[in-house]
């Protein structure tokens, strides 16, 4: 991967994260105090830089192979729920993020708590409420920051990538003044779930001693390979959500805590163990079944590797197969829920 793909890349996954901080750091400035707001938005994002100045130098001290397997895996747990997601809401089985409708319920609840001045701090609600929101996506954007700059080797450069990414979003929100819903998140998602996923598939292979056809050029064709892959699945949701008679507006989104909402209104035991959850989602994803079958693919082609064979087709494989089986029990799940509601 050249330096541009690195930067491009990067600055593309941040990017998508950003406008979903912006739209809290908006609720937080226009709703109560625009300097508490910023300031607590400086003070995620100084805490961030800290988190990948602590743990870049140990992510990429791993070997080589290690690392690009635990890279890997942590790509795929991660893309594939973007690619779940985008599929879910593009085939009518989830609905899309309105962010013109987060942004008022957003304003709402600030404006309903009273203003304290605390630590010195004008408007402590603001400044806790840009603080939390942009830590917690933002935590998102250190992981990936640290998984693709740790395997190139060059945490600067990703580093640089999303701080521009999150300051040109964070900076358009504030200039507008309205949040970004003219973003096209659900496409974005898509896109960079599917770049995730590719770049997992590619790395955590290669780790586990898989050699890849066309060496780097094969990014290309795991890349058409997921997106042939996934309107395959959309098609086929599309009729199935229609035999299942679901309404275009069917339910929540049962599989998404606002984490937000989360710590704001749970006591610190609660919001720590919300913490702890948020962290096995983050490195685990909410399909463990899905995780343990890319664990296993990966010692599989690794075993393969050992016996003098090839297996750079066992992952992608299996990676279809968890997208189609995490794919069936949802819609199943959610077709239960509507049937009680």
């Amino acid at each position: 991967m050249t330096g541009f793909a690195l930067f491009l890349a990067v600055f593309l996954a941040c990017a998508v994260e950003a406008v979903e901080a912006t739209t809290i750091v908006l609720a937080a400035g226009i709703s109560r105090d625009w300097k508490s707001a910023l300031l607590g938005t400086a003070s995620a994002l100084g805490l961030l830089g800290a988190i990948i100045a602590i743990f870049g130098p140990a992510i990429s001290s791993l070997p080589i192979n290690s690392l690009r397997i635990f890279v890997g895996t942590l790509l795929l747990v991660f893309g594939l729920q973007w690619i779940r997601k985008a599929i879910l809401r593009s085939s009518g089985f989830k609905e899309l993020h309105d962010e013109d409708q987060i942004f008022k319920e957003e304003v709402a609840a600030a404006k309903s708590v009273q203003s304290q001045n605390r630590l010195g701090e004008a408007d402590w609600y603001a400044f806790t409420l840009s603080f939390k929101g942009v830590l917690l996506e933002g935590l998102e954007v250190a992981f990936i920051v640290l998984t693709f700059g740790s395997v190139q080797n060059d945490i600067g450069l990703a580093s640089i990538a999303a701080l521009s990414a999150v300051a040109i979003v964070i900076i358009a929100g504030a200039l507008l003044r309205t949040p970004l819903s003219r973003v096209p998140e659900n496409s974005m998602k898509f896109t960079v779930g599917i770049m995730l996923t590719a770049f997992g598939i590619f790395w955590g292979a290669e780790g586990a001693g898989a050699q890849w056809p066309g060496d780097d050029l094969s990014i290309l064709g795991i890349i058409a390979f997921l997106v042939a892959l996934s309107y395959g699945f959309i098609t086929w949701l599309r009729s199935r959500k229609a035999t299942l008679a679901i309404p275009a507006k069917a339910a929540p989104d049962f599989d998404e805590a606002d984490s937000v909402a989360v710590l704001q209104e749970r006591g610190w035991i609660s919001s720590l163990k919300a913490f702890g959850y948020f962290w096995y989602d983050f490195l685990i994803g909410d399909d463990l079944t899905g995780t343990l079958m890319i664990v296993i693919a990966l010692e599989g082609t690794n075993l393969a590797f050992h016996s003098g064979a090839n297996a750079w087709y066992v992952l992608p494989v299996v990676v279809a197969l968890t997208l189609f089986r995490n794919l069936w029990v949802t819609t199943q799940s959610k077709q239960a829920q509507l049937e009680k509601l």
